[in-house]
């Protein structure tokens, strides 16, 4: 039987240590979670926590935090590069952050998006930008948007030993064709999703990830499969939830969808903070002797 989700940071048998001298405030190493730990986790009716990262500071803090899996999400094109929407970033563009991330979390599962254009050609265009993500940016796992259509890219990733999340539902890199950012999963379509879980399921995906889904057809999906299940704006009833860190901090600022929980306010703090230090050096308050050689 799999082993349960290796503990976080300082917890567990490890952080008694054993007699050897340790600073008492360093974060002690933890186990690499991998897929099979989240599996276990549904099977045990535990939760996991998921959110983006996308550069080395934010994904230490967040694997020392207990995030048990890290996304290197296509939206970095809007939260990185600046873009309007996820359609424009590019592989060349992902991979150094995916780098970056997975360089510096020790214990997270470290998940990149592959992005618009990279695998919808064929299985082998998939297979070989996977192929890329796991030899050039590190990753643990890729995740794809897409329904039971590519189950047999998904089947082709597996097979090549490239461990695939499923993303169904709302699938940003298709606002064009789905008419925007709008709920799916409503009505007969509901039945069409728990369609596309199975079968995507059955193909060899370790997780699928629900976004803009009604909770009951999320439920519906996370009862019809055995893989754990992943949602954001899909209701409480699966395995693990995800958000973008930018939302959950408050650092994007404006509106927020009606499923983000906003537990910090990052944008204020900052600007403070960088106020305080224009207003320092304009009054000749910094650097102060003690900040000078």
């Amino acid at each position: 039987m799999p082993a349960e989700i290796p503990a976080p940071y300082g917890t567990g048998p490890a952080a008694a240590g054993s007699g050897a001298s340790a600073d008492a405030s360093t974060p002690k190493p933890a186990a690499r979670i991998r897929t099979h730990h989240l599996q276990q986790a549904k099977a045990k009716g535990e939760r996991f926590a998921m959110l983006t990262a996308y550069e080395q500071y934010t994904a230490e803090i967040f694997d020392q935090a207990g995030i048990e899996v890290l996304l290197i999400g296509d939206s970095a094109s809007n939260n990185v590069f600046g873009n309007e929407t996820s359609l424009p970033v590019t592989v060349d563009e992902l991979l150094p952050l995916c780098r970056a991330v997975a360089r510096s979390a020790k214990r997270a599962l470290v998940v990149a998006d592959l992005p618009f254009g990279s695998y919808e050609v064929s299985p082998e265009q998939a297979v070989a930008t996977g192929v890329r993500f796991l030899k050039e940016g590190l990753a643990h796992a890729v995740k794809i948007e897409g329904g039971a259509f590519y189950a047999g890219t998904v089947r082709a990733m597996v097979q090549a030993g490239i461990p695939v999340m499923a993303h169904i539902g709302f699938t940003p890199q298709s606002e064009h064709s789905l008419g925007g950012y709008r709920v799916q999963g409503r009505g007969d379509d509901a039945a069409r999703l728990v369609e596309d879980a199975v079968a995507l399921a059955n193909a060899g995906a370790f997780c699928v990830l629900m976004e803009m889904v009604p909770a009951e057809t999320a439920a519906a999906v996370d009862a019809a499969i055995d893989v754990p299940t992943i949602g954001i704006g899909a209701g409480n009833a699966t395995t693990g939830q995800v958000l973008v860190w930018q939302d959950m901090a408050g650092l994007r600022g404006g509106k927020m969808a009606k499923f983000v929980k906003q537990y910090a306010d990052l944008r204020t703090t900052l600007g403070a903070a960088a106020k305080a230090y224009a207003d320092d050096v304009r009054s000749g308050q910094f650097p102060g002797p003690e900040h000078s050689f």
